[in-house]
């Protein structure tokens, strides 16, 4: 494979709406980008507030940078030309920092406008520019042939002094293509250089030190300091034949280098707190066996290793034939000092057999020999050393070697161990040689990251030269139907007779799909297929393809270019109205809308709110730590040789990252101590953690149905926390109950205890910033996704990532986990309607508006003179408000303040437990309507009981209606009050309103609140207990109910 490069590519499209620098109203902008001590700039736009440059810059990756996004930031800056125009004030225009996250592969860029931001606070900048930034590897050109040795006339010819002459006159030629020699002179010691050459200036600092050595300049002001750093590339770059100017750039180099020694120390810190991650976890002890290779075997031999220790034995595969019978595998072992475990002997032999093999009735003609360790005696190893070196042993007791020595590496460590990821555990779901390989591989820990999703976006305008001399039928319909994989829409029905602008049928409809990457031809492309529909049936006319890798991608509201597509006649029997028509073409718009976040969790549990596009992607504000420790107390899901059996795994999940702990066989207590950690883009997001049974192997291999159904892991339940509710820096360790809502009732699974710490790297005040910030890209705001259409892209979203996790190397995340961690139809409910959870929301309402009930009960107890003092503190506190209500507001605003302080004391001190039983009124619900719940679309039971449910819902639908129209009446009576359709309240309403007009004019407004507020809290013997005036006059006004049929 040749040898590339990696080089960045930024291309400067253009700048908007820029700030005048000239004194007349104008700017003559450059744009300037600095990126690892490399600058590039573009040429100078003479007088203009809205250039454009359309100039691609190129960058050179520092060598060894195999992480694009730990690289360094790119800088570019817009900066106004002073010779252009000379001006008073600072030539600086802007400019836009991104950070190496920002950088993405070619092919994948869009244009992005930056606002452009200030260098300081004192700077006044405005307006945005549009970029293109991608990396892309360049292969490398062959390495040039090595020079042929040259006779010693022609090497003192190549060095007399006339080809360095020659070499200077073109500088001193190209100077007078722009202005003049002299004064271009002139101005490079006094001003900046002409932008637009394209030069390059790499270490410019450093460069900028030997010129100003060689020729010495007048002082300058601070404007024009940072002018002279650019230099034109006469004088940036000398020739290279010179010998005395190469040794002054490098002695600043040499003297600079100890200044940038600090950042090495910051990748030695990355490591050592990757090794040592499982804090927030309990370390687990564990006797690690490396068998490596074996020599001086038989050559004939079909040798395997039989590792065995505290009752637990572990084979490995057939030795791979070379040099030397080669394994290379590790065993781990659980080393308890409690139990004695693993034993005080660990034993390592090798047979002759398949690995499949009963060795305990063997022939000792297949004993190769053995080695015995005393595991008092082996070595510890902490993360932080290397790992242990393997030393060969001489096998011991087999009759047919005369000397065979067999590599092997023993030692005892922890989980943070890097060997313990790969390696066979005596807690692995088969723990016998018959499926040790099956079973390493489908239950070892694992890290999956879901596929980056995009929206697609099909624009049907219109259709052409679709219909032929005939005229079709006129209840003929034509649609167009497009299909990407398993998503299939299609736009609405227009007559075949209609005629658009084009002579054609017109749609204007917009289809969204979702697409994933990577994108491979043949595979993910989108068929747009005309049909021509009559009576009850659609006929295909014409259908075209379109290449995801083809389309073009945006990352705001603008329009891309349209297409026309020819649609190739479809096979097939078509009707007498589909006969008058071929394909024709579509006109058509389709692009990838990369400034959407494709959601595939629901809104109430989503962990990530970025965009597709990587290029709008913020940088993170913290991370967030989860160590998973363990189960308590799992009820048995299957029955194995009659005994109830678990076999128990967790997943976490959050963003674009899933995390899947390894398995552990048979226990209803696992602990597992594993630890991940996800950045933290924005703190109002929620990490979910599900426990699940692993399905046997072999139940895989099974036929039938009832073995399909065993071969799907089954959810035991989740937990769902919500970051926000996290306090900084600090651990949270606790037990949460497993609760899973089955058909009768909710049942407790378990517990899980799970230690999760959020900790940002961000400051305070960014922190707090992100609440202030919109959830969602700006996109959703500008041109927003029907709400109609968002539950369907949903589900599709995430389909398309179970398919995308189903299908990753062992052990592959399964299609019905991931779909019931994003709550996508994993679970088996059809319904959708829940009598329970409509009761549940209902008593969430009045919970959270109980407040106002309260407040209601706190004014009326007051009225009615129940604490006399109460009540004359109430007149009081009226009357002060009345004659100062500019003091209405602080006291409300000062009164939310002191509920909040007083409630800061009883505020919760962990995450609330997830889920809430006593909210989901799932402790006692009625059998009925949980069968209902669970019940299939279409309903699978007896009509008897379908009838009995529909006469409820129609009695439940009886209420409502009743509600409703409580609500209509009420809005038709106020509107009553001047319709005139009672002539006699009407009148009475509209002489009322002039009387307290009038009196409202004469009167101060204090006086009127005040003997309100006096009248209405007066005491109940002034009262009567019938309805007041008011509301009778109101009750007696006509609505529509009495004409309702």
């Amino acid at each position: 494979m040749a040898a590339t490069v990696r080089k960045l590519i930024v291309e400067v499209v253009e700048a908007r709406n820029l700030l005048p620098k000239d004194g007349t109203g104008t700017s003559s902008p450059y744009a300037r980008a600095d990126f690892d001590g490399q600058r590039r700039k573009t040429r100078t736009v003479v007088k203009d507030l809205n250039p454009s440059w359309n100039e691609p810059l190129e960058f050179d990756f520092p060598s060894g940078a195999v992480d694009i996004a730990g690289g360094e930031p790119l800088e570019v800056a817009v900066l106004h030309d002073v010779r252009v125009g000379p001006s008073r004030r600072s030539n600086f225009l802007g400019r836009v920092r991104l950070d190496a996250r920002q950088f993405v592969r070619n092919g994948e860029e869009a244009l992005i406008y930056f606002p452009l931001e200030k260098k300081s606070f004192f700077n006044w900048v405005r307006g945005d520019i549009g970029l293109k930034v991608y990396y892309l590897d360049v292969p490398l050109p062959p390495p040039p042939p090595p020079p042929e040795p040259e006779p010693p006339a022609a090497a003192a010819e190549a060095e007399a002094p006339p080809p360095p002459e020659a070499s200077d006159a073109p500088n001193k030629e190209a100077a007078p293509a722009d202005e003049p020699p002299k004064p271009e002179e002139t101005v490079d010691d006094t001003a900046p250089a002409p932008a637009g050459d394209g030069s390059t200036t790499e270490k410019p600092t450093e460069d900028a030190e030997p010129a100003a050595a060689a020729t010495p300049a007048p002082e300058e002001k601070p404007p024009e300091e940072a002018a002279s750093e650019e230099k034109p590339p006469e004088t940036e770059q000398p020739p290279p034949p010179q010998t005395a100017a190469p040794p002054p750039p490098v002695m600043p180099r040499q003297v600079s280098m100890p200044v940038r020694r600090p950042p090495p120390p910051v990748p030695e810190e990355t490591p050592a707190m990757e090794r040592s991650k499982h804090d927030l976890v309990d370390k687990m002890a564990y006797l690690f066996v490396r068998v490596v290779r074996a020599r001086g075997l038989p050559a004939g031999a079909h040798p395997h290793v039989r590792v065995a220790a505290g009752g637990r034995h572990a084979s490995t595969r057939e030795a791979r034939r070379g040099a030397f019978f080669e394994w290379d595998q590790t065993f781990a072992f659980v080393r308890d000092t409690d139990t004695d475990l693993p034993g005080p002997t660990l034993e390592i032999s090798v047979w002759d057999l398949p690995p499949d093999a009963d060795v305990s009735v063997a022939d000792d003609r297949h004993f190769l020999g053995g080695l015995c360790f005393d595991t008092a005696d082996v070595h510890a190893r902490d993360p932080p050393d290397g790992p242990l070196a393997t030393q060969w042993y001489r096998l011991e007791g087999g009759r047919r070697l005369a000397g065979a020595d067999l590599m092997v590496a023993t030692w005892a460590g922890t989980q943070a161990d890097e060997a313990f990821a790969d390696a066979w555990k005596a807690d692995s779901p088969a723990t016998s040689t018959t499926a040790t390989g099956a079973a390493s591989a489908t239950s070892r820990s694992k890290v999956y990251v879901s596929p980056k999703l995009w929206l697609l976006r099909l624009t049907v305008i219109e259709a052409q030269d679709t219909l032929t001399s005939a005229a079709p039928p006129r209840d003929a319909g034509v649609a167009v139907r497009a299909t990407l994989g398993f998503q299939a829409l299609k736009t609405r029905t227009t007559p075949a007779a209609a005629r658009g602008n084009g002579g054609g049928p017109a749609w204007n409809e917009d289809l969204l799909f979702v697409a994933a990457e990577p994108f491979t031809d043949g595979e993910d492309d989108l068929v747009v297929s005309l049909e021509m529909r009559h009576g009850k049936e659609a006929f295909p006319v014409g259908s075209a393809t379109i290449s995801l890798s083809s389309v073009e991608r945006r990352v705001d509201d603008r329009k891309v270019a349209s297409k026309w597509l020819d649609l190739l006649p479809s096979a097939g029997k078509k009707t007498a109205a589909a006969m008058l028509m071929h394909g024709g073409r579509l006109h058509v718009r389709v692009c990838l809308d990369g400034g959407y976040n494709v959601a595939d969790e629901p809104p109430y549990a989503c962990s990530d709110f970025r965009p597709s596009a990587r290029q709008l992607w913020a940088p993170p504000i913290g991370v967030v730590e989860l160590g998973i420790v363990g189960c308590k107390g799992l009820l048995p899901m299957r029955a194995v040789d009659g005994k109830g059996c678990t076999d128990a795994y967790a997943v976490a999940k959050y963003g674009p990252k899933w995390a899947r702990t390894r398995t552990i066989a048979d226990s209803y207590d696992p602990a597992w101590n594993e630890q991940y950690t996800w950045p933290v883009y924005d703190p109002c997001t929620v990490l979910t953690v599900g426990v699940f049974d692993d399905p046997p192997p072999s139940a895989e291999f099974a036929g039938g149905k009832d073995s399909a159904a065993a071969a799907c892991s089954r959810p035991m339940g989740k937990v769902r926390i919500r970051l926000s509710t996290l306090e900084r820096g600090r651990v949270y360790r606790g037990v949460y109950p497993l609760i899973l809502m089955l058909p009768t009732g909710a049942k407790r699974m378990g517990d899980v205890e799970l230690a999760i710490r959020f900790a940002t790297s961000a400051s305070t005040l960014e922190v707090l910033h992100a609440y202030g910030r919109p959830s969602l890209p700006a996109m959703h705001h500008l041109r927003p996704v029907p709400t109609a259409h968002r539950e369907a892209l949903r589900l599709a979203a995430a389909r398309v990532t179970a398919a995308h996790l189903a299908s990753s190397p062992e052990p592959p995340l399964r299609r019905e986990v991931a779909s019931w961690m994003l709550d996508a139809g994993g679970e088996p409910r059809g319904g959708g309607f829940s009598m329970r959870k409509l009761r549940a929301n209902w008593n969430r309402a009045a919970a959270a508006l109980s407040w106002i009930a309260g407040a209601a009960r706190w004014v009326e107890e007051t009225r009615s003179w129940r604490s006399p003092s109460a009540t004359a503190m109430a007149h009081a506190v009226l009357v002060l408000l009345a004659w100062h209500p500019d003091l209405v507001v602080p006291t409300a605003a000062l009164h939310a303040a002191a509920v909040g302080v007083w409630r800061y004391r009883r505020r919760p001190r962990s995450p609330a437990p997830h889920p809430c039983v006593r909210a989901s009124m799932a402790e006692s619900p009625e059998r009925e309507e949980l069968d209902e719940e669970f019940d299939t679309v279409p309903s699978a039971r007896p009509p008897e009981v379908v009838r009995a449910r529909y006469d409820r819902a129609r009695m439940v639908g009886a209420r409502l209606q009743q509600m409703v129209g409580d609500v209509a009446t009420q809005a038709e009576r106020l509107q009553a009050l001047v319709s005139w359709r009672d002539p006699r309240a009407t009148g009475m309403f509209v002489a009322m309103c002039v009387l307290v007009a009038m009196v409202l004019y004469m009167v101060p407004m204090k006086m009127v609140v005040v003997v309100a507020g006096f009248y209405y809290l007066r005491h109940p013997m002034f009262r009567d207990r019938r309805p007041s005036p008011v509301i009778n006059f109101f009750r007696r006004l006509p609505s529509m109910s009495e004409r309702m049929i």
